[in-house]
């Protein structure tokens, strides 16, 4: 591993290292994810505000070199932004000029990749006491010098012959680097793990979910709590299955309690008829799990989504706040998880204070307020056949960051309205590396009392940004958007939201009514989180732009496969004039073959893909395969699939998944696609 950078001469050098180190204390930055130890994603920064925020424009911009998912919040200490690109680079840039200081790659297998259930996405970095921290998509958690990029040590947190990865950022509490993990749906075992900051060595670790009961205790500071609590709430041969529970976001640090809480994951797989015998609560899979932080003790749980069917994580952003509730300031943790419940939660000890749906929601027809339960619908586990959960998922609110303003009392949430339709699959076998959700997807059951909508829902998926109060459990505004998946929120003290959206547009809204005030337009869809800060004396609002992620299942089929530019991070400030220009680039049409290939055939191809492909090549990053020119050509198809051939860009062998008459298969369906596709745009005006 290496820092690479475009340093030419020691004394330019020394000028960057200084200008690293070297602004003055009383600079405004953005030093920690969520801005401060609550994060709640609110700077008091007011010089942008909603008198002049019209007057904002690009003052720079620093491109990176793929085109991969961007999801990262920079940290900017000192003067100078730490960011992360996609396959775990990290840049150090100066946050005043957006020049290169150091950028260093981690050099990730290509291979990993396909670990990476929704693209090889970096949420970010933690920097203290002159190091920054990452962690990298095949499991590796390396400290850097801040000041050059040169690697400290790296530790390898998780087995890597299994398909861990870790897309989150890394914390820094009392000393120590706390770090999760990602890998679920493939069939992992969730845990968290405190590092020492200085050297690397491991200080505790915290399993979220049991194990193999026949290989007794881990030795780590959960055997306790899993053998009281958690044992007894699963059932079945989970065990082989991993369990799932990943903490693949969410690890927030109360410093005034010194309590450090975990956003739980889903289970592996989804569906607990398959991984727990339909029985058990399933602890601690979709939890909030608090710690002490010096030791990884237990301290205290509360389970949103009991026995977890629907990937309804509770892995989504935590903020913590003093709230005047019934008269009385109460110290909260607050929460949207996927599960579509905005929570209220007594952060000193767990207890539920209350939780009201925050979008549309059948699954459950609220939570009771005694024990903090979710009531469950009849048809919420879908007993009789396919049926249709609001929210999907996806959830009503994922990992993009949420906000709260302190002046408004409101949380800023980037909500989805989406809703998906589950069955069981007959017969589940289980692949290890593979997508394991024992969970069917199809179309809406036409009859029947197979998902009734809830109030308010709609038929077709969308977006927004939602005003939510928190003490009242009450909608204040919303803003619309026909797409979902947008970017995360910042508020700040001159009474603005900022959020980009995946259609490629950045705006500011007046926070206390959602007011649109400025937008700027963009080659990519934005769905990283905006950050704040200044410099001698000038606020600056910065945000990277990349479209990735979780996309691929959310773009419509039927788009034109333009051709996604590299991600970018974006700084603005007041009466800047800078501007972007690129040019349209679209995928060409694929040379589709005359091979006849029979409907059994294409059928068998279409399960497959959509058993394995689609959540990647449906999407902008990933080559769509109907536009493929490989689809026409049979060895050229095998190299890539079965051989590697294109292992080092992310397209690993599936050799061990698929035979050569499956591949087969799939270049079938594909080419019949592509012919549909050809037809239709031949058939579109001129």
């Amino acid at each position: 591993m290496s820092a690479r950078g475009l340093i030419s001469t020691g004394v330019l050098a020394t000028l960057l290292i200084c200008l690293a180190g070297c602004r003055k204390q009383s600079d405004a930055d953005w030093p920690v994810h969520g801005g401060t130890a609550l994060e709640q994603r609110y700077s008091p920064l007011s010089q942008i505000d909603d008198s002049n925020v019209e007057k904002l424009g690009l003052t720079w911009s620093f491109e990176f070199d793929t085109n991969r998912g961007q999801e990262a919040t920079p940290i900017v200490v000192g003067g100078v932004m730490y960011v992360t690109s996609a396959w775990s680079k990290v840049f150090a840039l100066d946050a005043k000029t957006g020049k290169l200081i150091w950028k260093f790659d981690p050099q990730v297998p290509g291979e990993k990749g396909v670990h990476a259930c929704c693209d090889v996405v970096n949420r970010g970095v933690a920097v203290a006491d002159g190091r920054v921290f990452v962690g990298t998509i095949d499991g590796r958690l390396i400290a850097l010098d801040a000041a050059r990029g040169r690697p400290l040590w790296s530790v390898r947190t998780v087995p890597y012959d299994q398909s861990y990865t870790i897309t989150s950022a890394p914390r820094v509490v009392n000393g120590k680097v706390i770090i999760g993990n990602s890998g679920a749906e493939l069939g992992v075992r969730g845990f968290v793990t405190a590092y020492d900051a200085a050297t690397g060595r491991k200080v505790w670790r915290f399993y979220t979910v049991p194990g193999d009961p026949a290989k007794g205790p881990d030795g780590e500071a959960s055997d306790e709590p899993l053998a009281r609590l958690a044992a007894p709430t699963w059932f079945g041969d989970w065990y082989k299955y991993g369990g799932g529970g990943t903490v693949w976001d969410a690890i927030v640090y109360d410093a005034e309690l010194n309590q450090l809480y975990l956003g739980v994951g889903n289970g592996s797989p989804w569906n607990r008829k398959v991984r727990s015998a339909n029985k058990g609560d399933n602890l601690f899979l979709s939890s909030i799990v608090a710690l002490d932080p010096d030791t990884g003790r237990y301290l205290w749980h509360y389970q949103e989504t009991p026995g977890e069917s629907w990937d309804f994580t509770a892995t989504q952003p935590i903020i913590l706040a003093d709230l005047k509730i019934g008269g009385a300031r109460r110290k909260v943790l607050m929460q949207a998880p996927k599960n579509g419940f905005f929570y209220v939660i007594d952060r000193t000890n767990g207890q539920l204070i209350s939780a009201k749906n925050y979008v549309p929601v059948n699954w459950a027809t609220g939570i009771d307020p005694h024990s903090g339960r979710p009531v469950e619908t009849a048809f919420a586990r879908y007993p009789d056949g396919p049926t249709t959960i609001y929210p999907s998922g996806l959830g009503g609110h994922s990992w993009h960051s949420m906000a709260f303003d302190p002046r408004t009392g409101l949380v800023y949430i980037p909500v989805i309205y989406s809703h998906l339709t589950y069955s069981d699959v007959p017969n589940f076998t289980f692949r290890p590396g593979r997508w394991n959700t024992a969970a069917g997807f199809g179309p809406p059951p036409t009859s029947g009392d197979h998902g009734v909508p809830p109030p308010g829902a709609s038929p077709n998926e969308s977006g927004g940004l939602l005003a939510w109060d928190p003490a009242a459990q009450k909608a204040r505004w919303l803003v619309r958007y026909p797409r979902i998946y947008n970017g995360g929120v910042l508020a700040t003290g001159g009474n603005l939201l900022f959020e980009g959206t995946i259609a490629g547009e950045f705006q500011a809204f007046r926070a206390d009514d959602g007011t649109k005030l400025w937008s700027f337009k963009l080659p990519t869809g934005v769905v990283a989180a905006p950050v704040t800060y200044a410099i001698d004396g000038e606020q600056y609002v910065a945000v990277v732009a990349g479209t990735g992620g979780a996309v691929p299942i959310s773009r419509r089929i039927d788009e034109p496969a333009r051709l996604m530019p590299n991600g970018r991070v974006l700084a603005f400030r007041l009466g800047a004039t800078g501007t972007l220009e690129f040019k349209e680039h679209w995928a060409p049409m694929p040379r589709v073959t005359n091979e006849p290939f029979t409907a059994d055939q294409i059928a068998r191809g279409r399960d497959l893909y959509f058993g394995g492909c689609s959540v990647c090549h449906g999407g902008y990053i990933v080559p769509d395969l109907r536009r493929s020119a490989t689809i026409a050509n049979r060895d050229a198809f095998k190299a890539i699939v079965l051989d590697g051939a294109l292992a080092d860009r992310g397209m690993a062998s599936w050799k061990a998944y698929l035979t050569p008459q499956q591949v087969e298969d799939i270049r079938a369906y594909a080419n019949d696609e592509a012919r549909k596709l050809a037809a239709q745009e031949k058939a579109k005006p001129k």
